[in-house]
């Protein structure tokens, strides 16, 4: 892997591409979190992989390859979100649906992108706290206070909730 990372921070096109499809899986689950559908999440894919080949040569560091290629992700979809014309989202009783996880899913709505961010990484991308701040380039300490916060504000917003 290490060999892999270096050649690709070097340009070499079809390293850069076997990265890329390594951890395509992951990048894509990441895209479609944050862009909502298949088509967006599709096209930020190939944005990325535009940039990875034009840039990744510029990356300094060979163990920190992933962490651009996510950060030039997040970036993707944070741009084609701002793009967007906005959408007014009428919310349907589903009939025979589960409405725990619709409840879930509504109350991580209500986050702030940055905040839906840190808990899609740690708890479903079950990335560490180290690898979080390294992400975003902030301590790990405040990785960890942010997700404490979150928490707090969800259980608080749980609990407000009379029908659970």
């Amino acid at each position: 892997m290490e060999e892999l990372l270096r050649r690709a921070t070097s340009g070499d096109i079809q390293a850069i591409l076997q990265l890329l499809e390594q951890d395509e899986d992951i990048l894509y689950r990441t895209a479609y979190a944050y862009v909502k559908n298949e088509q967006d999440a599709l096209d930020v894919m190939q944005e990325v992989t535009y940039k990875a080949l034009k840039k990744m040569y510029t990356v300094k560091n060979p163990q920190y390859a992933r962490t651009w290629l996510m950060r030039i992700l997040i970036n993707c979809c944070l741009d084609l979100i701002k793009k967007r014309p906005p959408v007014v989202h009428v919310d349907v009783e589903p009939i025979g649906f589960d409405t725990y996880q619709s409840d879930i899913e509504n109350m991580l709505k209500t986050l702030p992108l940055s905040d839906q961010q840190l808990i899609y990484l740690k708890f479903f991308e079950q990335w560490r706290n180290k690898e979080i701040a390294e992400l975003q380039n902030i301590p790990e300490g405040t990785v960890k206070s942010r997700l404490h916060h979150i928490l707090k504000k969800l259980r608080k917003q749980a609990g407000e909730r009379s029908d659970w």
